[in-house]
């Protein structure tokens, strides 16, 4: 299949890692669609990918959201061919002081919602006998991290997701992974002190804070014919801060 024939649903794709994603398709002719909340960065996301793309609004705590998503799908796209599972938030505080809604909405949005996606999307890939499943982990579900506990949670669940339904579909043509982003230089490391996040690069073995880039590229690799022996597998990319 060539890229042009593909549909890559791409979730959070509003944001830096996301953007950087979409590119990478994007720039390879594959079918669009791209989903986020926020209505000016969305209309950023029409302006920027004009070819072959849907922009969807779409909150993933609503059900009938991620729903409803899939109804306005174009048909000339013809199903999703590859789901990448970028959305996540934060909601960080110490144990003690976390509120259960700051609980329930990270894990809803990390986890629960990737749930949601991949049940809409599995039944057509193993109809089709192929398919590509990218979930978004994080560094910290394997380090933890104070004051991260619900976000800490919800990516190691993910990972643990991701190798059980690896299991399911491998015999269908269907490959399900994570790619587990280290320290990562988008909008939140924009906001951290210059000084801090150079203490932070002396701490990574290669010495530098990761580009997305670094992330999408091999997002990219993993969804395409080229890893097809490659599932249930958790890639981390961090510069060696995790071995």
């Amino acid at each position: 299949m060539m890229g042009k024939n593909k549909t890559v649903l791409i979730t959070g794709a509003t944001g830096g890692l996301g953007l950087s994603i979409a590119e990478e398709f994007y720039n390879r002719e594959y079918n669009l669609i791209l989903t986020g909340t926020n209505d000016s960065k969305l209309k950023s996301l029409e302006t920027k990918f004009v070819n072959n793309t849907k922009v969807i609004k779409c909150n993933l705590v609503e059900l009938d959201d991620i729903s409803n998503m899939f109804d306005i799908i174009p048909s000339d796209f013809e199903g999703v061919d590859i789901l990448i599972n970028n959305a996540g938030i934060t909601k960080d505080n110490l144990f003690l002081r976390m509120k259960e809604d700051d609980w329930d909405d990270v894990i809803n949005v990390n986890l629960k919602a990737n749930f949601s996606l991949c049940k809409l999307v599995v039944k057509g890939m193993v109809k089709k006998r192929w398919g590509r499943i990218l979930n978004i982990s994080s560094a910290v579900a394997k380090m933890g991290n104070a004051g991260q506990t619900n976000y800490g949670a919800s990516k190691a669940a993910i990972e643990g997701f991701t190798r059980s339904l690896a299991l399911e579909v491998a015999s269908r043509g269907i490959t399900v992974n994570a790619v587990a982003p280290g320290f990562i230089r988008t909008d939140i490391l924009d906001s951290i002190d210059p000084g801090k996040l150079e203490a932070m690069a002396k701490n990574i073995p290669v010495g530098r804070i990761g580009d997305s880039k670094d992330i999408s590229s091999i997002v990219f690799f993993l969804a395409s014919d080229e890893s097809s022996y490659i599932t249930g597998q958790v890639l981390h990319v961090n510069g060696g801060l995790t071995l």
